[in-house]
């Protein structure tokens, strides 16, 4: 078709033929009129343009997989962009929910000692025994080795709140009584997230801890029905817990 074009402009065809592929795959997976075909590939770049910004971009900003995998791609570029936002509107307006926000986005950036202190802040009035809060507080803590301090924390908060339930403050409980050296104890919370924690974390710790008491039939037993239960599990389950399906199977081993 081109006899005469150079590299540069058989680049340009090639990128032009891979777009399209991609647009007609997509149309055809999502159910799009078919007359666009003939606008992406008698439009090459400029039908491409036109579908990507009619048909995709719309269902890209609609799907919350997708918002969520632009927040992800902008996090790694930026990974203090929304630290700076959040201070913005803590500027904006001093309250305890944006100081809570603002201390969340500090632990996630492993600044576990700027969040204690504003999850601390948060902690007056009638915050002063709020247990999300209190269980952001406490998991700042643990973040720092301060295993004591968390265990405080959280018994504050059970002894504020007796009807508050969390999978993951029971798990941090837990994680901090096997920190202070109190296995037995560490092991009784572990068993009682066994059968109903939403994930395989609390598990594969509660394997580790047996091992390390020498219970070692007991905790294969353990990482098997982990790895059995994911098998059966749906694919976004699999992906979600790869990580400690990952360190179940090297401790199988």
């Amino acid at each position: 078709m081109f006899p005469f074009a150079g590299a540069e402009s058989m680049h340009l065809i090639i990128l032009s033929g891979v777009l399209q592929l991609l647009c007609i795959i997509h149309l055809v997976r999502t159910g799009r009129p078919y007359w666009w075909i003939w606008i992406i590939l008698i439009g090459s770049f400029l039908g491409v343009a036109a579908y990507a910004i009619t048909q995709i971009l719309p269902d890209f900003q609609n799907d919350p997989r997708a918002r969520n995998a632009a927040r992800g791609v902008v996090k790694k570029l930026d990974p203090t962009r929304d630290l700076r936002r959040l201070r913005d509107e803590l500027a904006r307006a001093d309250t305890v929910r944006n100081r809570l926000e603002l201390g969340r986005e500090f632990l996630a950036l492993g600044e576990a000692a700027e969040a204690e202190d504003v999850f601390r802040g948060c902690l007056r009035g009638m915050h002063a025994s709020d247990p999300d809060i209190l269980l952001a507080l406490a998991q700042a803590q643990f973040a720092q080795g301060k295993a004591a301090q968390t265990r405080e924390s959280l018994d504050e908060l059970i002894a504020a709140n007796p009807d508050f339930r969390s999978d993951d403050g029971h798990l941090l409980y837990a994680r901090s009584l096997e920190a202070l050296g109190e296995d037995d104890a560490a092991l009784t919370e572990y068993r009682a997230l066994e059968a109903g924690y939403p994930g395989e974390e609390a598990r594969v710790r509660m394997a580790e801890l047996l091992i390390r008491r020498g219970q070692v039939d007991e905790a294969r037993k353990l990482l098997e029905q982990s790895i059995a239960r994911a098998r059966i599990a749906p694919r976004y389950y699999q992906k979600a817990q790869k990580e400690w399906l990952d360190k179940a199977r090297a401790l199988l081993k």
